[in-house]
């Protein structure tokens, strides 16, 4: 068993003030007695503007939201999972990664996000991520004290093969650290995540961006732990917070012995 506690922001474009407000976060999770920490979607910076994040984003080294969380994990001793920042791997080029942090303050392993969110959802709300980021190649994966633990970035949740794939090499463990958008969030947010959890019988762990933000853009919140049959451990609603629960990693091994679907195909 250990505990886990997914962290909800309404991030804005100011990297130290959302520290800030994480670091608070982060030792309220403390509190909580949880071993491993999960922050949401472009937890450091909020924003799609190409050309001010080329102004403001880093490399990893230089990143200051990174940096901070390094010494935060190092401090309380805990693992730590940045659902994503915004990293600057060249001149002209971003990209949308999530890191894993151990309780050393060390960072473990780094995954890119695959899939782009570029819908258009009505004349007012359309999002173009490839205009701003660079798609990641390569899943992630990475054996946690716990057990193995896979990463994915919010509209990576709808294409379910990446999960199958994450639950076929072992992940008994999934983050989803998300900015679902409002009018998406209400229809989907609940079913998708069930969904992912139940058809590989593993836990997701999904924190997200909940509220409207300084930019008017409203995100959906409802940051949740669901369980490998489904059920929601814990939950939010719009409110910048914490929640935290005990996970068996058993559970999971148990559900797919009795129902070997991911034998089969």
């Amino acid at each position: 068993m250990f505990r886990v506690s997914c962290i909800q922001l309404r991030s804005t474009n100011n990297i130290q003030q959302n520290l800030k407000k994480t670091e608070k976060l982060i030792i309220k999770a403390v509190q909580h007695k949880t071993d491993f920490i999960i922050t949401p979607e472009v937890s450091s910076l909020f924003s799609l503007n190409k050309k001010q994040l080329l102004k403001v984003c880093k490399s990893m080294a230089e990143d200051i939201y990174l940096n901070g969380i390094k010494k935060l994990a190092k401090k309380y001793k805990k693992w730590i999972l940045i659902g994503s920042l915004i990293i600057k791997v060249s001149k002209d080029k971003l990209v949308n990664r999530s890191v894993l942090i151990d309780n050393k303050g060390k960072i473990r392993v780094y995954y890119d996000k695959i899939h782009m969110y570029d819908v258009v959802l009505s004349k007012r709300e359309k999002y173009f991520e490839s205009n701003t980021f660079s798609a990641g190649k390569k899943t992630k994966f990475f054996k946690l004290p716990w057990g193995k633990f896979g990463l994915t970035i919010c509209y990576d949740l709808r294409f379910p093969n990446l999960y199958r794939k994450l639950s076929k090499a072992g992940c008994l463990f999934i983050s989803v650290p998300s900015a679902f958008t409002e009018t998406t969030g209400k229809r989907h947010w609940h079913s998708l995540l069930k969904a992912r959890a139940i058809e590989n019988f593993c836990y997701i762990f999904a924190p997200a961006q909940g509220g409207i933000h300084y930019n008017g853009r409203k995100t959906f919140g409802h940051s949740m732990i669901v369980s490998p049959d489904g059920n929601i451990l814990k939950e939010l609603n719009k409110s910048e917070g914490v929640i935290t629960a005990s996970i068996d990693p058993n559970l999971s091994k148990k559900l797919r012995s009795i129902i070997p679907s991911l034998n089969s195909d």
